[in-house]
């Protein structure tokens, strides 16, 4: 009999944690599937992006469940998801002389790819994002390897542009995305974990226990994305001790330092039985943010795509503040035209104005079950396991 080719794929993704949350997602997908024999799993991205993190946490994540169920849907792989870092340059559509030493940056990244794929021989390459990607995607075109491109949000981006004439088939998230990408395009909604299984529920209990997350006050989780808001986390530390008068606060800084170093530990007023009310972490995994996400009553958000799915699959009420004249506004105005959460711009937002419209906003009940119901329409669920059914057609051919 003959034996089954062992199928192996790419993922690639990064700079940010934006391409990689989806990435995992499918990957877990992938792996998951118990009719044919799991592919190998490598993740291309940048050598100081927090990629490498999630990557780590995700195959921490999936030892852990194959080591507590013994006949369940998990991965008969044991390597899970190998990470492989490359040079990412970037492009700037304003002048920079960064532009001009990433030049050599990405003819370096080109051939780390051309010597990736050759030792390597993937069938597939998946990306959803980030310049780290365009490289190797250009030498995946001289190779003949078939390519997939996932764009998130509603403005394509210059590096999917880039990428999209030698894919195979390019996913998008909102259905307007279909004009910009021609008969490849299909609609999938945004790759986001299985939010119903049973490990994430017993996961937002026990964050529940490690934050002394109660009803006794609303909970307040601040998140600038994976690299972090240097002006949300300024804000919010700014504000704290207003707004931990009428509720409690978990600040996730990310990479972007504040401007007083706190690092990782809890900060500010005490409530009665010692618990601090305002906690802040510089990185968690992303099951941990998952359920925090979950377990609080409001969520201050950037708009970038991963978070904004995450927020529509866990139906969560949110306020939105977009990085200005980037692609987030284009993404935020969606969710505002469903008045599916609140978005404020960053310019007309001040220390003085975050406390009271917060308090207004946890007071008013209808408008919480109201922007929950609208935004947990917005983005198509079961897109992780639709995407992975292309991947298996691709493959098949």
């Amino acid at each position: 009999m003959k034996e089954a080719k062992l199928k192996k794929i790419i993922l690639s993704g990064g700079g940010s944690g934006g391409p990689v949350t989806p990435l995992l997602a499918v990957a877990e997908e992938l792996l998951k599937n118990e009719d044919v024999l799991a592919p190998k799993l490598i993740f291309v991205g940048t050598y100081d992006g927090p990629e490498r993190k999630m990557v780590a946490s995700f195959n921490k994540r999936l030892a852990t469940e194959k080591l507590a169920v013994e006949n369940g849907a998990t991965s008969n792989s044991s390597d899970y998801l190998e990470f492989i870092p490359i040079l990412s340059g970037k492009w700037r559509r304003y002048f920079s002389l960064f532009n001009f030493l990433d030049i050599f940056k990405i003819i370096v990244a080109y051939f780390q790819s051309l010597f990736l794929l050759a030792s390597e021989r993937p069938d597939l390459i998946i990306s959803a994002g980030g310049f780290v990607s365009v490289p190797l995607v250009w030498a995946a075109a001289g190779t003949k390897t078939k390519v997939l491109i996932h764009q998130q949000d509603v403005r394509p981006g210059l590096a999917n542009r880039l990428m999209a004439p030698v894919a195979r088939v390019i996913s998008v998230t909102f259905e307007k995305s279909l004009l910009d990408y021609g008969q490849r395009a299909v609609w999938l909604g945004n790759p986001t974990i299985d939010l119903s299984r049973r490990d994430f529920v017993e996961s937002v209990a026990e964050i529940k226990n490690k934050y002394y997350i109660d009803t006794s006050r609303p909970l307040v989780l601040f998140i600038g994305g994976a690299g972090g808001s240097l002006f949300i986390n300024n804000l919010v530390r700014a504000t704290a001790p207003e707004l931990v008068k009428f509720c409690r606060v978990i600040h996730l800084t990310g990479h972007e330092r504040l401007a007083v170093d706190i690092s990782e530990r809890t900060a500010g007023s005490e409530i009665t039985d010692g618990r601090s009310a305002y906690v802040v972490k510089e990185f968690v995994s992303n099951d941990e943010l998952l359920a925090l996400m979950a377990a609080a009553d409001l969520v201050v958000s950037r708009a970038g795509l991963s978070a904004l799915t995450e927020l529509s699959a866990l139906n969560k009420s949110a306020i939105l503040i977009p990085m200005p004249g980037s692609h987030q506004e284009d993404n935020a105005a969606v969710f505002a035209k469903a008045q599916a959460a609140i978005v404020w711009k960053q310019n007309e937002l001040s220390a003085e104005k975050l406390g009271p419209e917060l308090k207004r906003i946890l007071a008013d009940a209808d408008w919480r079950i109201k922007s929950s119901n609208n935004i947990s329409k917005i983005i198509k669920r079961g897109s992780a396991q639709s995407m992975a059914g292309i991947v298996w057609e691709i493959l098949g051919e």
